[in-house]
């Protein structure tokens, strides 16, 4: 009952701190008291540090919360509706397919697909080009998985059916690389490390209310997920319309998971770890508390990720999802292991 009271105060702390940690790190480091006077309408000692923070870290930092608490809640909805604690938001294969379509615009001149040239004939480009591709990707998927799951009773095949597909889809990639030149792979392998910065402030106008819009959603489902713990069976002995819930889960996962996965890239680990997370803080496994607890610290976990990659003395930028793997991994044992020993 105190981690109840506690964890909320703990969590909120850890996310303004690393957001404004957030801010000042990078390839010109600034001040905190500086991060602080801008955001609050101020004026930094140098002045050219206003533009890289309003113009460049601030939409980053937005993006990277974002961005983490929909992978988190979506991890955590799609450990419940499965009860695979190593499930998360790609076990449907919404992430490949979302990068199969960034793949298809990247890579497809190797085939003789067009390449950029598919989406730069509707008039967009850059960064924009990919967004679109991959969310078109992502929904192809997010359709096929939602006519498959009224035909499938079974959640367990339905898990089967979408592991499944994501190989397929991966396999697709492995054949448009195969085929196209090392600049086109390249940059594909560029954006498939993920990134924050990607996220610009047109951009996140869309992004942040999608993911923000779909973290609500889930956050109300919290009673239905606490019956879906119990297994199946059990849910519909309560009454609860599994059918129905489970479509409502799998749409908003989708719709989470593409959306970050267009944006960001297909960013690792932090789906399938932060619930465990959550769960080890927060001492509890009732969704009405632990879906908002992991949204949280999905966000504190993204922001800590891109803080290190971000570190000076680095010449560049890490891989992000190097990062969240390398880093986050042994965090995340050692609060697991911590936790059996304690039970």
């Amino acid at each position: 009952m105190m981690r109840r009271v506690f964890f909320p105060l703990l969590a909120c702390t850890l996310l303004g701190s690393f957001f404004i940690l957030d801010l000042a790190t990078g390839s010109v480091t600034i001040p905190p008291h500086d991060v602080w006077a801008v955001l609050t309408g101020g004026d930094p000692s140098v002045a050219s540090w206003k533009t890289i923070l309003l113009l460049f870290r601030l939409p980053k930092a937005l993006a990277a919360i974002a961005a983490g608490m929909g992978l988190a809640v979506s991890g955590l909805m799609m450990q419940t509706l499965f009860r695979n604690p190593l499930a998360g938001p790609s076990i449907l294969g919404i992430s490949a397919g979302a990068s199969l379509g960034v793949a298809i615009v990247v890579l497809g001149s190797g085939l003789g697909l067009g390449g950029t040239g598919l989406i730069s004939g509707m008039g967009l480009g850059g960064n924009l080009s990919i967004v679109v591709a991959a969310t078109l990707g992502a929904m192809l998927v997010l359709v096929v998985i939602l006519l498959a799951a009224q035909r499938v009773q079974n959640v367990m095949t339905l898990l089967i059916v979408g592991l499944l597909g994501g190989f397929a889809l991966n396999a697709g990639v492995s054949v448009l690389i195969h085929f196209s030149r090392p600049e086109m792979t390249q940059a594909y392998m560029a954006w498939s490390f993920g990134s924050f910065a990607n996220v610009t402030w047109n951009e996140l106008k869309i992004f942040l209310p999608v993911v923000l819009l779909g973290t609500l959603i889930a956050c109300t489902f919290g009673k239905a997920l606490n019956v879906l713990l119990f297994g199946e069976t059990y849910a519909r002995s309560m009454g609860v319309n599994f059918i129905w819930i489970r479509l409502v889960i799998i749409t908003v996962t989708a719709i989470l998971a593409g959306a970050v996965t267009a944006w960001c890239g297909p960013v690792g680990f932090i789906g399938i770890a932060v619930p465990h997370l959550a769960r080890a803080l927060l001492g509890s496994s009732d969704h009405r508390f632990l879906l908002p607890a992991t949204a949280v610290m999905g966000g504190v976990t993204a922001l800590g990720a891109d803080i290190i990659a971000q570190m000076p003395g680095f010449e560049t930028v890490l891989p992000l999802n190097a990062v969240t793997a390398l880093i986050g991994s042994p965090v995340i044992i050692w609060f697991i292991l911590r936790r059996r020993m304690v039970m």
